[in-house]
């Protein structure tokens, strides 16, 4: 039976991917920052599912822990999957450089030191999988999404880079962008239903589509084509649009 490693296993999302893999009989690791808001979680999964589930204290901005953290990890997992993050108002971080610094470290800087970690792991293994979950909010900087997005932009070419670097060792990188999400993240917001997907959605495209070795997965589907067409509008245009 194959091992699970979610990192950032809190959130909705988190949660979601965890029991689906639970659920097609995966064992479990859930790492977080907050280890004791996951025993529910655990105890759910272990009694539901029947599988292996542990839990692990992970903080994405203790760069200096991570390598300890992977090593630590027993059995070593054979998936995966970075889903933390964080999307602070946009307005108040520009204007609060410790904001603006603390989501750039948390979605890009802190995904790449552990996922480096794992993939040195994975290709002296010469077998293994990485999922990061990102945002469609990287696809084109707007002013709406500049910190947060540009996080994700980041992310989003780590993750092709790496896919590149892995292949001829047989590690698959798989990118995840999802689109609205209904979450405690968004909770505040008021998000297009039709555009909008649930945690347990995110999860059953992301084992769908981890089955069938994707490269990069949209969720909802259509996203792919929304953000063709943002992305084509040219720059003189685009630069005067509110998004």
């Amino acid at each position: 039976m194959e091992t699970v490693l979610i990192l950032g296993a809190t959130s909705d999302i988190g949660i979601a991917i965890a029991k689906k893999f639970a659920a097609e009989k995966y064992n479990i690791q859930l790492a977080a920052r907050r280890p004791a808001q996951l025993e529910a979680v655990q105890s759910d999964i272990k009694i539901r599912f029947g599988v292996d589930c542990t839990i692990h204290a992970f903080d994405a901005l203790q760069y200096h822990t991570h390598s300890l953290f992977f090593e630590n990890l027993n059995p070593k997992p054979d998936i995966t999957i970075s889903i933390f993050g964080i999307m602070d108002e946009e307005d108040v971080a520009f204007e609060n450089w410790n904001l603006t610094q603390r989501m750039i470290d948390t979605n890009y800087t802190g995904a790449v030191s552990v996922l480096n970690i794992a993939a040195k792991f994975y290709i002296k293994r010469k077998n293994g999988t990485i999922i990061g979950v990102s945002s469609v909010a990287g696809d084109r900087g707007r002013a709406s999404k500049m910190i947060y997005g540009s996080s994700k932009a980041a992310f989003n070419a780590y993750l092709s880079a790496l896919r590149n670097r892995c292949y001829d060792d047989n590690v698959h990188v798989m990118t995840v962008k999802p689109g609205f999400v209904y979450t405690r993240m968004t909770e505040n917001m008021k998000l297009p239903a039709l555009l909008t997907s649930t945690p347990n959605q995110v999860a059953e495209s992301v084992f769908k589509s981890f089955e069938k070795r994707k490269n990069v997965v949209y969720i909802k589907w259509f996203w792919r084509y929304i953000m063709l067409i943002i992305k084509n509008i040219p720059e003189f245009q685009f630069k005067k649009m509110k998004l």
